[in-house]
């Protein structure tokens, strides 16, 4: 307990929504609350979904890992009026997907981002649409006077490569170059261009911040699909300089708190 008039941080409330599919949610909720762990004042409720909105509204700022989660409308109206008040999220990977599997018609086979969420896309600045195999490119600094990425080199990755329909006025910080066309996807031939991969897009007094790396599956994360995925894939979560945007991320989320 603080003595009288001792000064100390402040508590910070942190929302880490992690859930989904495809993906090995385990390992990024462990990686996810190890990082948010190094500060003794973040005190952080895990969820699943974006559902329990009264957790949402009383927190200070959101962290999302998720893949094919989508908010229901009071939900997306929560969210968008916590960002207006000043709330900060930090949105990872997946987060922007909306995935279905086609059965029937000429894209039978083929999976579909249907845009049945167009203020939940909006806050987030864009919605996933595609990606190539995974495969290396090269990740470019887009600005590199901003102190998100402030010293931060081209770097290559072996990740998914997402191809976006953007959103409202982004500040692009990384982007890259994609020179392949989707592969499985409806809107596949859409993919080559140039894709950001870091970008924070504002709302009133609150903003997200979008990195979109960080793909990760073990052999179990594609069922009912897949039995067994032979490999356990890591892709930017391998590199330092993945984790330095993490922690790049984090720290400014709390910017806004003192």
């Amino acid at each position: 307990m603080s003595e009288p008039g001792q000064s100390h941080p402040r508590r910070i409330d942190c929302v880490l929504i992690c859930g989904g599919v495809w993906h090995d949610m385990d390992f990024a909720r462990l990686e996810l609350l190890k990082l948010l762990a190094d500060d003794p004042a973040v005190r952080t409720r895990v969820f699943e979904d974006y559902e329990n909105i009264a957790a949402i509204e009383a927190a200070d700022i959101l962290i999302t890992y998720t893949c094919d989660v989508t908010p229901s409308l009071p939900a997306q109206e929560a969210l968008r009026a916590w960002l207006a008040h000043g709330g900060r999220w930090y949105a990872l990977h997946g987060t922007n997907s909306v995935l279905r599997l086609l059965d029937q018609g000429p894209y039978a086979g083929l999976w579909d981002a249907p845009r049945w969420a167009p203020l939940f896309m909006d806050m987030l600045g864009s919605q996933f649409i595609s990606h190539p195999p995974i495969a290396p490119y090269r990740v470019e600094v887009a600005d590199p006077d901003h102190p998100l990425v402030a010293g931060v080199e081209p770097f290559d990755t072996t990740d998914e490569l997402y191809h976006l329909e953007t959103h409202g006025n982004l500040h692009v910080l990384l982007d890259t170059c994609c020179t392949e066309p989707g592969t499985g996807f409806v809107e596949a031939a859409a993919a080559p261009g140039r894709h950001p991969v870091f970008y924070i897009k504002e709302h009133g007094q609150g903003a997200v911040l979008y990195l979109t790396l960080g793909h990760c599956r073990g052999h179990y994360d594609l069922q009912p699909m897949l039995d067994w995925w032979p490999s356990v894939d890591r892709c930017a979560w391998d590199l330092p300089v993945f984790h330095d945007l993490l922690r790049r991320g984090v720290a400014w989320l709390k910017e806004p708190l003192g």
